[in-house]
């Protein structure tokens, strides 16, 4: 049917395409009329209004949006080009690279583990991996060369799953340099190199601070990528695989896509002011000690599983995920987590150590330390990927919104945060 629409017409033909495609999908998502769940099909279509203003404007070449609430799929939509150059329109089943959306899921199976009696949380990680034995920490004094001192004390697992080991990104000012002379990877640019490989690397690096001390975004989750497999004995692709991906119908989630699977990879872009929006280059986008490309999926060695940030997934899988997390570690008939450890990841872990941020066990909490900037709820948890997507979960509302589109820099674009707004305003119940 859709064939013989499509000779006659390819207006057609793309409308038939996505609703389509949205049934195949809701088959295996339930899907509820808006008002059902609450929210309002007028306000939502908000949503749509403001992404394709940033569509038109020439800020984004293409989005797809997702609001569940209760359970059930309200509202899912897919807007402009997944390859803009080439008129191909963006399509609900697009593949983004999620990269630290990645974070999340990995430190899921961190606490699977956990769960299994394989290991404490205040174990140090050198009693896993010993290369972690003994961490120096980096003196920069005002006068005179930086040199290093020992820390205070060892890395935990604990420390690593809330970012407060010390181990920080290849573009810090103080650390890039010695990542890159010890070619440490962050995972998003080819590598050759496992792993295994690459946290061997990172350990020979002094820390930024001594563990436990301060919060600092970095290759923490990483790490524990690698203690998931020495501790469950099988490579972290096979263990996101077949312990999470498989058993939550997770189909499209993959470190490195199948070849027939890249025509569905939404292509990268770049915003610059005096530029505008371009086709992301070729070559690697260098800035200070790092450097960046959008290749990595399809190319190189494909040896990396970076659990950091290497994962391409779609909205529809992602949250499946996000589902198993609101429903406290079980989806449908199916158990991953305790309720009592999926509380204790999406409670703040840092105290004292951060006067007005919460972060959990792989998660940001929004409302807890400060007052609600935006429209949300207290105790909602989120994070999001550096080229541009993002999700969050609130347990008070019963809610699940993603958005996903694929750009960097983005020029101080806020639309993923106005698209989470406008999620919240439809709530009507």
């Amino acid at each position: 049917m859709i064939i013989a629409i499509s000779r006659r017409a390819g207006y057609q033909f793309l409308v038939c395409l996505f609703i389509s495609t949205f049934v195949v999908v809701a088959q295996e998502l339930p899907s509820a009329k808006p008002e059902s769940v609450g929210l309002s099909s007028e306000r939502l279509e908000r949503i749509a209004s403001k992404v394709q203003q940033e569509i038109d404007h020439k800020r984004i070449a293409g989005a797809v949006t997702l609001e569940a609430r209760h359970g059930k799929v309200a509202w899912f939509k897919a807007q402009g080009a997944l390859d803009r150059e080439a008129n191909k329109p963006m399509r609900d089943d697009a593949l983004f690279r999620i990269c630290s959306m990645t974070k999340p899921i990995t430190s899921l199976a961190v606490m699977m583990l956990y769960e299994e009696g394989r290991f404490l949380l205040e174990d140090p990680i050198s009693k896993y991996l010993p290369e972690f034995k003994n961490p120096k920490v980096l003196v920069k004094p005002a006068t005179g060369e930086p040199y290093t001192i020992p820390a205070a004390r060892e890395i935990t697992i604990r420390d690593l799953l809330t970012h407060t080991s010390g181990l920080t990104y290849n573009w810090n000012e103080d650390l890039g340099e010695r990542y890159k002379a010890a070619n440490v990877a962050h995972g998003l640019l080819p590598y050759d190199g496992t792993i295994e490989d690459n946290v061997k690397r990172l350990a020979g690096v002094p820390l930024l601070f001594s563990p436990g001390t301060r919060w600092e975004y970095g290759l923490s989750i990483d790490v524990l990528g690698r203690l998931v497999e020495v501790v469950s004995g099988m490579p972290l692709d096979q263990f996101f695989r077949t312990r999470i991906f498989e058993p939550l119908g997770m189909k499209d989630t993959y470190f490195f896509p199948p070849e027939n699977k890249l025509d569905r990879l939404a292509v990268a872009y770049t915003y610059y002011p005096e530029k505008g929006l371009q086709r992301f280059p070729d070559t690697p986008i260098t800035e200070g000690p790092t450097s960046y490309s959008a290749d990595y999926p399809y190319r190189g060695p494909k040896r990396l599983f970076s659990g950091g940030g290497g994962l391409s997934s779609t909205a529809a899988d992602y949250l499946r995920f996000c589902q198993l997390m609101l429903q406290g570690g079980k989806f449908g008939d199916l158990r991953l987590l305790s309720r009592k450890s999926v509380e204790l990841m999406t409670h703040d872990q840092l105290g004292k150590i951060s006067a007005d941020q919460a972060f959990g066990l792989g998660f940001g909490i929004v409302g807890v330390k400060m007052p609600l900037h935006e429209l949300g709820s207290s105790g909602e948890f989120n994070w999001g990927g550096f080229f541009y997507t993002a999700f969050s979960i609130d347990p008070k509302e019963d809610m699940i919104v993603i958005f996903m589109a694929q750009l960097h820099p983005t020029g101080g674009l806020m639309l993923d945060g106005q698209v989470h707004e406008l999620a919240y305003q439809a709530i009507v119940d």
